[in-house]
């Protein structure tokens, strides 16, 4: 009698448990989404339009097709990477920043963000002025690097709007009121489009028109981001200009060093990737089939970007607020979601195969090689739903440092040597490149997973809080409400 009541309490225990366990999965789950589903929508558009600018020069020209690939995977994400990673210092202090309840702080934070982005993004400026000379110093071929070299000039009022779009996103992101973000890159995306159509098929200016719309729609976003903070829609965190941005700038550029280092090792590993498919005996057919393959990949990675910004956001919060075992769970609850829908893009890539190479060139030859290429894209689909978490998960924790590290030797002492090797030493060319790209990626993922598993998150606790104390700049007007 007495063990059949002890074996109804153990089954009781053990059931409330399983529903204490689906309460917790569904409430981690709603917050994650929270601020994936609108940082995934805005990615989206933003890359989108990097890849409709694509299309509409493709169905043009083939040369500047790979003349605008050049550019893209070489020069802007190079220049992107490193304003990615130095902003996403901005993301590890506001996202502890607002769990630690000190609000005020997230516009401090904003604006020296800003003023260490513009400053490094001015030093950049010759990389885009002498395109073309770097280019052929590179060994592209010279009517590519001609061509890259024009297109190159038109993106420097482009990329001059990453330094506020990229810094607000994470601002927002941080407080959980990044929807306004997803709703205005629609927005932008639908603008460009039509701006497209219309200096493009409309006035006829080709490569130039496409240009101005890409410019042109990227800082309508900017103007209504501005729009938004400025106009009273933040009111606890954005207290106005101020000259405490200036204090303290020497300890945040030292984090964005190391952010930015995390983030361009990832970034420019492609982008050496696309230098050596511009070595192949067909460099335009190689650079433009390998340039479709990397921007349907990024576009799925948008996706897990979003996740990206999740994992900083939700383990950067918790930190924030001392919950070391919350942010555990929540990195177990990330990676779940993330892989089911790597998953689900894995199966459509092997679907489509071919196909996807029509929505950006009419050359059979890229077509076909694209169409060799769809397996190792179908693999790099899947692990793009893995590593990215794990780096927002190093983002959140500011240990951005240990990251560097390890996209370092995965990347270039592992990835780059074996794609170069695989390329040029047998006849898998493309393919060989792919393969040595999906290697590094592959250690990469191995070792973050290590570095999650073996971290002390109740240590974390106290580095977080220690950084924000060092920080913290006093409000007297600081408000008592959270929100």
């Amino acid at each position: 009698m007495d063990d059949g009541i002890q074996a109804k309490l153990v089954q009781r225990e053990e059931e409330e448990e399983e529903g204490d366990l689906t309460v917790r999965l569904l409430d981690e789950s709603r917050k994650i989404w929270r601020v994936a589903l609108p940082s995934v929508i805005s990615r989206i558009c933003a890359f989108g339009t990097i890849v409709v600018t694509q299309s509409f020069i493709g169905r043009s020209s083939d040369l500047d097709l790979a003349g605008y690939a050049l550019v893209q995977t070489l020069s802007v994400r190079f220049v992107m990477g490193i304003l990615l990673g130095m902003s996403s210092a901005t993301e590890t202090l506001c996202g502890q920043a607002f769990g630690a309840g000190q609000h005020h702080m997230m516009g401090i934070y904003l604006q020296r963000s800003w003023i260490v982005d513009l400053i490094t993004l001015t030093v950049l400026l010759p990389i885009f002025i002498f395109a073309t000379q770097i280019f052929k110093l590179l060994g592209e071929d010279v009517a590519i690097a001609n061509s890259g070299g024009y297109i190159s000039l038109w993106f420097i009022p482009f990329v001059y709007n990453y330094i506020f779009s990229l810094t607000i996103q994470m601002y927002l992101q941080a407080q959980l009121k990044n929807m306004v973000i997803a709703w205005l890159s629609i927005v932008q995306f639908g603008i460009h489009i039509l701006l497209s159509l219309l200096f493009v098929q409309k006035l006829n200016l080709g490569v130039t028109g496409a240009m101005i719309a890409l410019s042109m729609s990227s800082w309508t976003l900017v103007i209504a981001e501005f729009v938004y903070i400025f106009g009273g829609w933040c009111p606890y965190s954005w207290k106005g200009f101020t000259v405490d941005a200036f204090k303290d700038l020497f300890p945040v550029v030292k984090l964005s060093i190391s952010s930015g280092v995390m983030v361009c090792l990832e970034l420019w590993y492609t982008a050496i990737l696309v230098l050596l498919a511009g070595y192949m005996a067909d460099a335009k057919v190689a650079i433009s089939a390998f340039s479709i393959c990397l921007n349907i990949n990024t576009w799925e990675f948008m996706i897990s970007f979003g996740f990206l910004g999740a994992a900083c956001v939700r383990v950067a919060n918790e930190l924030g607020r001392g919950n070391a075992k919350v942010a555990k769970f929540s990195i177990k609850v990330l990676l779940g979601t993330s892989i089911a829908i790597g998953v689900f893009f894995f199966v459509l890539c092997l679907a489509f195969r071919k196909k996807l190479a029509y929505l950006f060139t009419n050359d059979e030859r890229v077509a076909d090689t694209v169409s060799d290429l769809s397996l190792l894209l179908s693999f790099s689909v899947l692990l793009n739903s893995i590593y990215p978490v794990l780096s927002g998960v190093a983002v959140g924790a500011g240990m951005q440092g240990s990251v560097a590290i390890v996209n370092l030797v995965c990347f270039y002492v592992i990835g780059v040597p074996i794609g170069a090797l695989l390329g040029y030493l047998t006849s898998l060319e493309v393919k060989g490149i792919w393969l040595g790209m999906i290697c590094g990626v592959v250690t990469q993922t191995l070792a973050l997973v290590y570095m999650a598993w073996r971290t002390d998150w109740d240590d974390q606790v106290k580095r977080a809080s220690e950084r924000l104390n060092r920080f913290y700049v006093k409000s007297s007007d600081e408000p008592e409400q959270t929100y």
